[in-house]
C-alpha cells in the first residue's frame, strides 16, 4: 500500500472548447525556439474542459479541492523567484473529497482582460496561461497550458513625418526624412536622404532597426539592444545635392508592437539608426525612435501595392503614380 493516497495518481489535461477552430501563432520560447500557441485577444472569453484521468482504476483519489486559474504574469530573469501577476482569476471545479473514477470539469472565464501583448525577451518574459490544480496534502498535481495574446491598435490619428539633420561642422550636413513616425508591423518605411554638404569621404551608409529592451527600475535598470535589421542605403561616395530614396519593408522582420512601461516592469522600444562610415572607418550615426503597432487581419494588399501607396503619399511624384499602376497590374 503506497503512502500517497493508497497508490492512486492522476493526470490532468486542459482542452479549449474552440481548439479545432481557434488560430495558432508561432511564439518564441525562452530557449530561442518557436512553438505554436492558441491566439487570444483582449476581452475574449477563455473556456474549455479539464479532464482528470485516474491512472489506477478501482482506487480512490483523495484531494483537497480541484481548481483552474487564468494567470497573466511577468517574470524578470534576474529575479526568477518573484513572478509579478497582473491577471489572476480562479474557478473552483470540485470541493475537497474523493474521486472514484475519471472526471471532466467545464470552466469558463468570461471576457477576460488581457491588457498586454505576450513577449519573450532577453531579460523578461510576459506570459498568459491556464493552470489546473488538484490540491493534495503532500504533492499537488498541476498542469499548465500557455496561450499567446496579441494587442490590436487602431490607425493613429496623429502620424507626423520625421525630419532630422545630422552633421559635422564644415564637413558634413545631411537631412533625412521619413514619411511617418508610427508604423504597423507589416508597414513600409518610406523616406529620403539629402546630402547638403559632403567634405568627408563616405564609403558606406545604412539604416538599422534597433530594438531596445529595458527592465528594472532605479539603479537596477538593464538595457539590451538588438539589431533587428540592416538596410544598406549606399555603397560609395555621395556628392552634394544628391538625394537617396529609402524603402524598408517591415513584414520580413520579427518585431512586436512598441511596449512602454508595461506594469512598471519593462519597456520595448524601436529606433531607426542612420549609420555613415567614412574611409577611415569612423562611424557617424543619428537615432530616431519610431512607434510600432499591430493591426488586425483585414484585406491584405500586395507589398508592391502597399509600397506604391506610401511612396505616392510621401513623394507626390509622377513616378510614384506609375509605380502604383504597376502594383495594381501585379495584383490583377
Amino acid at each position: 500500500m503506497s503512502f500517497f493516497s493508497f497508490g492512486q495518481t492522476a493526470e490532468i489535461d486542459i482542452v479549449l472548447n474552440d481548439a479545432e477552430t481557434r488560430k495558432k501563432v508561432e511564439h518564441k520560447t525562452e530557449d530561442g525556439k518557436k512553438d505554436k500557441y492558441f491566439l487570444f485577444y483582449d476581452g475574449e472569453t477563455v473556456s474549455g474542459k479539464v479532464n482528470v484521468t485516474l491512472k489506477n482504476p478501482g482506487k480512490r483519489l483523495e484531494h483537497q479541492g480541484i481548481k483552474i486559474e487564468f494567470i497573466g504574469q511577468i517574470e524578470l530573469y534576474f529575479d526568477r523567484g518573484n513572478h509579478h501577476e497582473f491577471v489572476s482569476l480562479v474557478k473552483d471545479l470540485a470541493r475537497p473529497g474523493e474521486m472514484a473514477q475519471s472526471q471532466t470539469f467545464d470552466f469558463e472565464f468570461t471576457h477576460v482582460e488581457k491588457p498586454y501583448e505576450s513577449y519573450t525577451g532577453q531579460n523578461v518574459k510576459l506570459r498568459y496561461f491556464l493552470r489546473a490544480i488538484i490540491s493534495r496534502r503532500l504533492n499537488d498535481v498541476c498542469k499548465e497550458l500557455d496561450i499567446v495574446v496579441h494587442t490590436l491598435s487602431t490607425y493613429p490619428e496623429l502620424n507626423s513625418s520625421i525630419k532630422m539633420e545630422v552633421g559635422i561642422e564644415d564637413c558634413l550636413h545631411i537631412e533625412f526624412e521619413y514619411n511617418k513616425s508610427k508604423y504597423h508591423l507589416k508597414d513600409v518605411i518610406v523616406g529620403k536622404i539629402y546630402f547638403l554638404l559632403v567634405r568627408i569621404k563616405i564609403k558606406h551608409m545604412e539604416i538599422d532597426i534597433i530594438k531596445r529592451e529595458t527592465t528594472g527600475t532605479g539603479p537596477n535598470v538593464y538595457h539590451e539592444n538588438d539589431t533587428i535589421a540592416k538596410y544598406e542605403i549606399m555603397d560609395g561616395a555621395p556628392v552634394r545635392g544628391e538625394s537617396i530614396p529609402i524603402r524598408l519593408f517591415l513584414a520580413g522582420y520579427e518585431m512586436t508592437p512598441t511596449m512602454r512601461d508595461i506594469n512598471k516592469k519593462f519597456s520595448v522600444r524601436y529606433y531607426l539608426n542612420l549609420v555613415l562610415i567614412d574611409e577611415e572607418e569612423r562611424r557617424y550615426f543619428k537615432q530616431q525612435e519610431i512607434t510600432l503597432w499591430r493591426k488586425g487581419d483585414i484585406v491584405r494588399k500586395s507589398m508592391s501595392h502597399q509600397a506604391a501607396i506610401a511612396s505616392q503619399r510621401f513623394e507626390g511624384s509622377a513616378s510614384s503614380e506609375k509605380a502604383l499602376s504597376q502594383a495594381k497590374e501585379e495584383d490583377d
